[in-house]
């Protein structure tokens, strides 16, 4: 059996000021100046970049525990656009090196963010690539498992479908978080991410695969940040991670991201609950 190339996408932009994480920022209804938001979006990138990497070591690892035969490949693709925002994601990366392993450099094109997504995937299928799992730069809290799981859920369907598969994960909004899927998949985006017709992303997915008689896996839903009350609960969620990360080894700590918020000073708080199910006949 010949040995198979499969790619881990990070779908991103750079952290540019004014540019980037936009609904964060005052001018948005948010509570970040434009260059904190830049700044937030700068080390949860970083953060997501150590995680993809970590899945793939641990894939490497375990394709090279095979029966003999050439294990499968693993690479890591950054993809950005416009193709002038390269240097600066290049340089970025160069500086907060060194990784793991190379990274490769791709941009994509189109004239809406679902053609944007489906050339990155193109582009790297026209590469040899066999499969691609993609993820975007706001997620932090990304377990590195989803990673490996969705790699691991592409070859299971590949093992006895001829449309192998496709793998999601939702986000907290209806939308999709992480998406996977092989050059054999006959899925696209479509309508997804720009629809008209008020489909939700992970419905249009869904549906996609439903009519093209395509396997899905579906991953724990992953939020992303876009907006504060998205920036909230990602706090939370890296501190309770911080701390119980003590006792599970296994989990990330996105330490870049929780050096930004120790700098920034925010705190989360919740105002106090007045809507709350009437107790007093219980509780007298």
């Amino acid at each position: 059996m010949m040995s198979k190339k499969h790619a881990f996408l990070l779908f991103t932009k750079a952290p540019m000021p004014g540019l980037t994480k936009t609904r964060l920022t005052e001018a948005r209804g948010g509570i970040l100046t434009e260059a904190d938001a830049a700044a937030f979006y700068k080390a949860s990138l970083l953060d997501v970049a150590e995680i993809g990497f970590r899945a793939l070591t641990q894939l490497t690892e375990q394709a090279g525990q095979g029966n003999g035969t050439a294990p499968d490949q693993y690479d890591f693709v950054v993809c950005c656009s416009p193709a002038s925002e390269q240097p600066m994601l290049e340089q970025l990366f160069a500086e907060a090196g060194p990784w793991p392993g190379s990274i490769t450099f791709i941009n994509d094109r189109g004239m809406t963010f679902d053609e944007h997504f489906d050339d990155a995937f193109q582009q790297l299928f026209d590469r040899g690539y066999h499969a691609v799992v993609s993820i975007g730069g706001d997620l932090p809290t990304m377990p590195v498992s989803h990673l490996v799981r969705a790699f691991e859920w592409l070859a299971y369907f590949d093992s006895f479908s001829d449309r192998s598969g496709f793998v999601q994960a939702p986000c907290q909004a209806c939308g999709v978080s992480l998406v996977g899927y092989t050059k054999n998949t006959p899925m696209d985006s479509d309508g997804v991410f720009y629809n008209l017709n008020g489909i939700p992303a992970l419905d249009a997915y869904t549906r996609k695969a439903q009519e093209r008689g395509v396997p899905v896996a579906l991953l724990d839903a992953v939020a992303d940040v876009d907006n504060v009350e998205d920036l909230a609960h990602t706090i939370s969620l890296m501190q309770a991670i911080a701390y119980s990360s003590i006792y599970q080894p296994e989990l990330f700590v996105p330490r870049r991201t929780l050096e930004w918020i120790d700098q920034t000073g925010i705190v989360v708080s919740t105002p106090p609950n007045t809507l709350h199910d009437p107790r007093e006949r219980i509780d007298a």
